[in-house]
């Protein structure tokens, strides 16, 4: 087992200022086991509900009194299933001398797990978990997490053909049992081609109308189609960042498939050669980057945004912390260079630093406020 050092000490600490904390995360991506290992690191007891065993559904037929009388963590496994829990949870945080902490997992965001947030408004607060990050395996094994993404038992299977089986039936098993017990009654089908062509959409910005034409449907479907992936957390949009300037600027929002395993699955593609002859190799990169520097940096969806005008500048992300803004580019190649589009961000936007990240050996400076970020230095080279 991979210990996942950066979320433990994430969670150790909300769960020491909150008195109920949501794991937030696509099925599969490793909740349950890490929320396994965190009674041990908090050393305190832990009591576990896992709300697909019929068994510990009928323990909280009395939510009340089942949960009431504990102490220390309790953990609720797959809320979303039982969503008047949450109304109780909030009669529970709100005792003046309450001894237990609640740590609730849910395989959807906040806003489709719409009840949560409503009842316990002001008294919870999420923590996103993705798969597998380069912190978790080492930057060493960053080709293997690329080509199989973060899942798991996708990134630790014997061999890329048992990854690439596995994620094929993550899909199938998703599009199936998952999204409707989080309420979506769309076919199977329909959301599948639909996936399948978002794929090949991975690094662009969204055209709703060029979407719904080529998919036979009005574009308010398709968008509808988008928000519910995004909702499910297998889709990540980048939301548009708007400065006041005279240049006309892009207003859509940029899309990825949130796992690059997923994206390569979704694309056929199998194996290192298939991946490194494939058009969309570049856009693969980007998207694998972004969530890497993401998670690397603690940053939170709210303050990360894309910006490009409609004369062709164009920056990957963008975080916006406080005052300052931040950029970065992301290029797969060993000798990255500055270009005008990277001027004219730096310029338009008054960031306080722009990183390349490159796919090369060295760190270096291109000029007096834009870094060349190694890979390979990923980890320790970005500062804020």
């Amino acid at each position: 087992m991979i210990d996942r050092i950066y979320d433990a000490k994430k969670l150790v600490s909300l769960l020491k200022r909150y008195r109920v904390v949501g794991i937030i995360g696509a099925r599969q991506v490793g909740k349950t086991t890490l929320t396994r290992s965190l009674s041990d690191k908090m050393h305190s007891s832990s009591i576990y509900f896992d709300l697909e065993n019929p068994e510990d559904l009928a323990r909280l037929s009395d939510p009340m009194l089942a949960l009431k009388g504990l102490k220390g963590l309790v953990v609720i496994d797959e809320i979303q299933r039982v969503p008047e829990l949450f109304p109780i949870l909030r009669v529970l945080a709100d005792r003046p001398k309450a001894s237990a902490r609640f740590l609730v997992l849910g395989s959807a965001s906040p806003e489709l797990l719409r009840q949560g947030s409503e009842s316990l408004a002001g008294r919870i607060i999420y923590h996103e978990l993705g798969g597998f990050s380069l912190d978790d395996v080492g930057i060493k094994n960053y080709m293997r997490l690329w080509l199989r993404g973060g899942f798991p038992r996708s990134y630790l299977a014997s061999s890329d053909t048992i990854s690439e089986e596995w994620r094929r039936g993550f899909i199938q098993t998703f599009l199936e049992r998952d999204l409707p017990q989080l309420g979506i009654t769309i076919r199977s089908t329909t959301m599948h081609r639909f996936w399948g062509m978002l794929a090949h959409y991975h690094g662009q910005v969204w055209n709703a109308s060029e979407f719904g034409r080529s998919f036979g449907v009005a574009d308010t479907t398709v968008r509808n189609y988008l928000d519910l992936l995004s909702s499910a957390l297998v889709v990540r949009q980048l939301l548009p960042w708007h400065e006041n300037i005279s240049k006309r600027q892009v207003k859509s929002p940029k899309i990825y498939i949130a796992d690059s395993g997923l994206l390569h699955t979704l694309l056929g593609i199998k194996t290192r050669s298939d991946l490194e002859r494939h058009p969309k190799i570049g856009a693969s990169w980007e998207g694998f980057i972004i969530e890497q520097v993401i998670h690397r940096m603690g940053f939170r969806k709210e303050e990360c945004f894309f910006w490009a005008t409609h004369a062709g500048a164009e920056l990957d992300l963008l975080v916006a912390r406080g005052k300052d803004k931040l950029g970065f580019e992301v290029k797969l190649t060993s000798s990255p260079r500055v270009t005008p589009s990277m001027r004219s961000a730096l310029a338009d936007l008054k960031l306080k630093r722009l990183y390349v990240i490159h796919s090369g050996e060295e760190t270096f400076q291109l000029e007096r406020n834009i870094q060349a970020i190694a890979l390979t230095r990923l980890l320790e080279d970005i500062k804020l």
